[in-house]
Order: structure tokens, then sequence, then C-alpha cells
């Protein structure tokens, strides 16, 4: 910082410092969501004693296990990847550390948290059938999480491996029954269609259809950017022409920002939209990364209408209507091409190359009728998809947990189950545990942003730890199924490509880390 404000070359070369305060703040913050969900619980004063957490070891277990290890890391060492482990002498906080030592509370889960008898007296808790707590604290949340768990249970996991494996589109009549849950319209306003039930909301819905596959808590994502800025920044003309079909599920939307050059450098695109004589805009340039291209209804492009303005100011965004395509065509419309990116994971919608060569989207495409507020109106989404991206990174973790944790359990070797090794039980500790640390701090997330609050940086915080737990969760579950899990035909092996795009898209975990770091700087 130079007078108050943030200096580029500092930032840039202190990189690492800076992330490391992102990554400081992440963890410090998933300690705080975790004790106040701890906190619930104590208090919780239905008739049911069951429910209080005095009665519940399970419960206990985990918080100790949880904030334990996040403590050892804060004075320790972060792990921002597997090969950069951040330590706070790196930013001068060796004395912070030894105050932080000598608080009592956390001197406790220091040494008795996180330790090996407690992990697995938390795995047998677990085996004796003990549950973690899922409830939040409006009953209708719980009964959204009981309808689209049966949902995902029935309908999707029994096929969804199958369709990875094949890389097949999630079916047509499985988006129709989603549709008719409100899978689409979870955040868009009754009156035109939606059930406006808000971030935390859908926060659960995500998580359970990604805990099946992330594909299917990924269908939500484009409707979800779509809705949001068709909200915030459409003309009445352009709310009451989408936003009902969105919300039904007949107007599949995807997001055609990435340029093949530029990934995060949003500044940097190239793709134009040029006014003609009868106020129509022809767009001319190339997109790479859309997700659901082909059988997409509603494309909402960001492009440059300003030849002169090189920077954000220059950008806009246009809803640009489109037939859907098909597997010899997918891209039927006048002035579209593109082709298919093999992926290894995260299938189910396919991903395409577009290429826009004197594309026509009427005049009253500009959205919100105004040019140059492309870049502010995509601002203002981030934060709703990037919580929206740290629950489907939840349902991937609970994913990983559930296929470790029956794996380990049916597994035999030498005698026994090999959930009874203690390297095999301590795997599964520390997933459960970080999976409900990342969804707690998750959950207040999607709470601050209905509450109307800013939360650029508790939705970057999410995101930022929801993505390394699962990557870490699936990565140790394959290994938990040794050989096995290396086999395309076991599940975990489309969990593991699944889970690795999280830390990339919305955002790469160093992109994140620098937003984050940025906006704690900022904040002072």
């Amino acid at each position: 910082m130079v007078n108050g404000q943030l200096d580029a070359p500092l930032a840039h070369r202190n990189q690492r410092a800076l992330h490391g305060l992102a990554w400081i703040a992440t963890t410090a913050e998933a300690i705080l969501a975790t004790a106040r969900w701890g906190q619930r619980l104590a208090m919780d004063a239905s008739p049911d004693a069951h429910s209080q957490l005095a009665h519940r070891p399970a419960e206990n277990l985990l918080l100790g296990v949880g904030i334990g290890e996040y403590l050892q890391q804060l004075v320790g060492g972060i792990p921002m990847s597997q090969s950069e482990i951040f330590r706070p002498g790196e930013l001068g906080l060796n004395d912070a550390v030894q105050m932080l030592r000598r608080d009592p509370a956390v001197a406790w889960f220091l040494e008795h948290g996180n330790t090996v008898r407690a992990r697995h007296a938390l795995v047998e808790q677990v085996r004796s059938g003990a549950g973690v707590s899922e409830s939040l604290t409006d009953p209708d949340l719980d009964i959204v999480r009981d309808q689209f768990r049966r949902f995902s249970r029935e309908r999707i996991a029994p096929h969804a491996h199958q369709w990875h494996l094949a890389d097949e589109l999630i079916p047509d009549s499985v988006i129709a029954e989603m549709a008719e849950l409100g899978v689409f319209g979870i955040c868009i306003a009754p009156e035109f269609g939606g059930l406006g039930l808000g971030k935390l909301a859908m926060c659960v819905v995500t998580e359970e259809l990604s805990r099946a596959w992330i594909a299917a808590g990924s269908l939500g994502t484009r409707s979800e950017i779509a809705g949001e800025l068709i909200s915030l920044a459409g003309t009445a003309e352009q709310k009451s022409r989408w936003l009902p079909g969105i919300a039904s599920g007949e107007v599949l939307p995807t997001a055609v920002f990435t340029e093949p050059d530029t990934g995060s450098d949003l500044g940097s695109l190239r793709t134009r939209a040029t006014q003609v004589a009868d106020g129509s805009w022809r767009i001319d340039g190339n997109k790479t990364w859309i997700t659901h291209g082909s059988r997409s209804d509603l494309m909402t492009v960001l492009a440059r209408t300003s030849a002169s303005d090189k920077g954000y100011g220059g950008l806009s965004l246009l809803l640009a209507g489109k037939p859907r395509g098909t597997g010899t065509d997918p891209f039927p419309a006048p002035g579209m091409s593109g082709s298919e990116i093999k992926v290894l994971g995260y299938r189910g919608m396919k991903e395409y190359e577009i290429a826009f060569n004197d594309f026509t989207v009427p005049a009253e495409g500009l959205l919100g009728g105004v040019p140059g507020q492309g870049f502010k109106q995509l601002m203002q989404t981030f934060e709703g998809a990037r919580v929206q991206t740290a629950a489907r990174a939840i349902g991937v973790a609970w994913k990983a947990y559930d296929l470790g944790l029956k794996y380990a359990s049916d597994r035999r070797q030498f005698g026994q189950p090999i959930i009874e090794f203690p390297r095999v039980s301590d795997k599964l500790a520390l997933m459960l545990a970080e999976t409900v640390m990342a969804r707690e701090l998750t959950y207040f997330a999607a709470s601050e942003k209905d509450k109307g609050h800013r939360c650029d940086i508790e939705a970057g915080i999410a995101k930022l730890l929801a993505a390394r737990v699962a990557w870490s969760n699936a990565d140790a579950s394959l290994q938990i199924h040794g050989g096995n899990g290396y086999a395309l035909e076991f599940e975990i092996s489309r969990v593991l490509c699944d889970a690795r795009i999280l830390n990339i898209f919305e955002g790469a975990a160093e992109i994140q880390a620098q937003v984050v770091g940025r906006g704690l700087l900022a904040r002072g």
C-alpha cells in the first residue's frame, strides 16, 4: 500500500505475501464459521435433547479436529497448494503467533483438538451410525434439502457415472424434472415465475445436486448468472422477455465471456460488437470454454462495443437468443460456428469453442440498454457465482467422502476392514471435518448476500477453501481406494476429475487469492 492505496507493482512483486494474507483470512474465517455452527448446536433449545451439542459426540469431536487442524495451520503453515506452504513468519507474524498460542482456548485446541485419538473416535462415531448435523435455522430449508437429496439419489446418482463415461449430456427428461422442482428459478423473483428464495437456498440445492454429480449442480449456474444479470441490470422489457423462461427451465442460458488469450484478464477482450444502421449489433470474435453452449437458448455475451476504449469501459453485455444445436450441428445459427473441447471431467453439459462472424443481436439485446456497462454488470454477479461454485465444491467434497467411507468400510485387507487402519481413518476424519468447515463458511457468505451485505471477500474465501477441500477429499478418497480408484469403473475416478476443475473456473485459486488479498487491504 502507498498513501492508503494499493500499489500494483508492489502487489505484483509481493504476490506470495498478498496471497498468504488471503489464505490466513480464509483459515481464520473458516474457524469462526465453524465455531458459530458449534454455538448454534450448543444453544439448541428444542425439546429433543439429542439435538443439543452435549448429546452429540460426533459434532464435539469434529469441532475439535477441524478447529484444531486449522489453528495448527495458522500458527505453523497454510497449504495454498500441495507445494506452497505459507508460513506466518513471511509476514512478520511470529510474535502474533506466540500471542495466539498463549490464548487458553487456542492452546486447548492445539493440544487436544486434532489428535490421533480424536480422529479415531470421530470415525468410530460415524461407523456407529452417528450423523453430523446438517440442519439450518430455517425449517423450510431443511425440507428443501430433503427434497433435493431424494431427487438426486433417485434420478441422478444411479446414472451419473455412466453418463460421464459415455460423455453424454444430462438427459432432457432429467432437466425437465429439475425445472419442475424449481432449480432454475431459485433466486428469480416470484413475479417472473421464480421462487425468490435467496442464495442460501441456492447453496443447499446446488450442494445436494452436486453431491450426486457436479454437472447436475452446475446446470443451475448458468441460470443463476443470467437470471441475476437480467434481474439487476436488465430493462423492464428484458426482464419480462427472459426471466420467466429461465425460471421455468424453458430457456437454458450459457455464459459467453472467456476468450482464448485472455482467461481472467477480461479487460483484454477483443470480441467486437458493432452497432449498424438498423440499431442491431454485429458480433465478431472468438470465445472458448463455453459450458453447455450448444443446447442453450440464450447467450450472455461479453463484447467490446467501443473501439476507442480498450479497457473495461468499452465492454458491454448482450442477450443473444439462438436455436439449440444437435450432435451433428452444434451451432445452427447464422454467423456462429464452433467445436467441442474434450475434457477430463465436468461432463454432462460439454465445453465449446465458438467463433462469431457477423452474428446478429437485435438492438434490444444490449443489457440495460446502455453500452459500456458490461464489466460493471458482470461484477455484480460474481459474489453469487462464487458462492454457488463453493456450494458445488461442497457437494463434490461430500461425494468423495461418501465414496471413501463406503469403500474403507467394505474393503478388507489382512483380516479387517481398511477403515481400521489409522491412516485410513485419519484421512476420513479430516475429510469430514474440512467439508463441514467449508460448508459453514459457504453458508455464511450466502447468508451475508441474502442480507444485502457486500460479500465479495466472504464469497471469495468460501470458493477458495471449498475448492481446495473438494480436491484434497477426492485425492484422499482415491488413495483409500488404492489401485481400484485408478480404474474408470469406480466412481472416485470421475469425482477426482470433477474436483480438479473447481480450483480453475470462476476464478482460479491464484486469481481468487489475489482478489481476496486486494479486497482485505482495501477494507483496511
